[in-house]
């Protein structure tokens, strides 16, 4: 009984060492000796165990260590000082003073146009590009997982787009839409083949801008998210669709009782992840309309930030940690409404 109580608790090696010597004392001393090292098993067991474990926390504190302070210097610390200075008004980083404390920065910049519209260029980027790219990414991962020849081709081209700069391929897309005096851009000589008049997708519409925006967005994260889906449904054992195909089951039916259980995982990893970065766009922006986003009518909450701090009319440290602090307060909700919603659909 006593080893089967200890085996919970002890490592492997120390649980041989008590059953020789009990094996050894009752072949020596079938009476007195077996009877003293079972009464002294327990207490030095439960001691040895307790400084086996204690030695193991502090090496596992130790290894930790590094872990914990880069998070502390670059992600808690910041974050605590951005805090700060949202409630300070008037701080000014050349001399480190302010003339104030309260909420005047956040009624600041709720009531700022500029920052009204980043949230609403935020928001329309977010909900438009983070279902279409996942739904894109999911078909084209099953597509890639039913072909046979050419699989590692069609992965890598499809991957490229993730390898490669994104000032770059922002360029790319400018040189592609953009309307000039000596010509009006690759798409625009594609409307014109069926008989449509060019549009101006990047100094043109609102509607059209952001068109732009959120193709570029979309073509930007889709190779990450196929390479991740396509791996996930790889790791799907054959053996569910076997058993399920024995019964008839028709091919959609497999997809959202089998595959899509399985992966689903993965899946909400990705539209989380997506949430936050499509919130923290702004290097997208600048390589198509510029750095005057403001003016563009396309500034993000990210841009707007940036602009508080080190823009032309920058320089307003307490009102750009306040719209920080809007923006974590934003992604921090829609996170725990997604992981809500995850308790019910996603299975582990």
């Amino acid at each position: 009984m006593h080893f089967v109580y200890f085996s919970n608790i002890l490592p492997q090696d120390k649980i041989q060492k008590a059953v020789f010597t009990c094996t050894f004392s009752l072949r020596v001393s079938p009476f007195g000796s077996i009877i003293r090292v079972l009464h002294g098993l327990p207490g030095q067991m439960i001691k040895k165990q307790r400084k086996y474990m204690e030695d193991n926390n502090k090496k596992a504190w130790l290894y930790l260590l590094p872990g914990i302070l880069f998070l502390g210097i670059f992600m808690v610390y910041p974050l605590a000082d951005v805090l700060i200075y949202s409630f300070e008004e008037g701080f000014d980083f050349a001399s480190q003073s302010y003339y104030g404390t309260g909420l005047y920065n956040f009624s600041y910049v709720l009531h700022d146009t500029y920052f009204l519209q980043a949230v609403r260029n935020t928001f329309i980027i977010v909900i438009i590009t983070v279902p279409i790219s996942t739904f894109l990414a999911l078909m084209i991962s099953l597509g890639l997982s039913r072909i046979k020849k050419l699989r590692e081709l069609y992965q890598t081209l499809f991957f490229l787009p993730y390898v490669t700069n994104t000032l770059a391929v922002g360029l790319v897309f400018m040189i592609l839409f953009k309307k000039t005096a000596y010509t009006d851009g690759l798409v625009n000589m594609i409307i014109k083949l069926f008989g449509a008049g060019a549009i101006d997708f990047i100094d043109g519409p609102y509607w059209a801008k952001m068109f732009v925006m959120c193709f570029y967005t979309i073509w930007v994260v889709l190779p990450f998210k196929i390479l991740l889906l396509t791996s996930a449904i790889a790791s799907v054992d054959e053996i569910y669709y076997n058993a399920a195909r024995v019964d008839g089951t028709p091919p959609g039916r497999l997809f959202r009782k089998i595959t899509l259980p399985m992966i689903s995982p993965t899946v909400f990893y990705l539209i989380i992840t997506g949430f936050i970065g499509a919130f923290k766009a702004y290097s997208d922006e600048v390589a198509i309309f510029g750095t005057d986003l403001n003016s563009a009518g396309m500034n993000t909450i990210v841009g707007y930030v940036y602009d508080m701090l080190y823009g032309t009319g920058g320089g307003f440290p307490s009102f750009a940690s306040a719209a920080a602090i809007i923006l974590f307060a934003i992604i921090m909700t829609i996170t725990c409404i997604n992981l809500l919603v995850s308790r019910k659909h996603v299975h582990y």
